[in-house]
């Protein structure tokens, strides 16, 4: 759904990375895989087709959060789109 989104958090050495990956327009979704030691996030149409890939090493993956869209915050507050 437009507006999902899925941040990544990994660790680059000496410090760490965040990455996002969101899904941009109306239909789209974002997919998360893990296999054979690598995290694929994935934006793909309704048709399945992929979009935008981001590809990760599972050992330097220190954190998956899924945002998604009309999901409420901790306080009770809708979350921005």
């Amino acid at each position: 759904m437009k507006g999902d989104r899925v941040e990544i958090v990994v660790d680059a050495g000496d410090t760490t990375r965040t990455y996002e990956v969101v899904a941009t327009r109306a239909g789209r979704r974002v997919e998360i895989s893990t296999g054979r030691g690598v995290v694929e996030v994935v934006e793909v149409t309704r048709t399945g087709v992929p979009v935008r890939t981001a590809r990760f090493m599972a050992a330097r993956v220190l954190a998956l959060v899924e945002h998604p869209v009309g999901a409420t915050r901790l306080d009770g507050e809708p979350e921005d789109v």
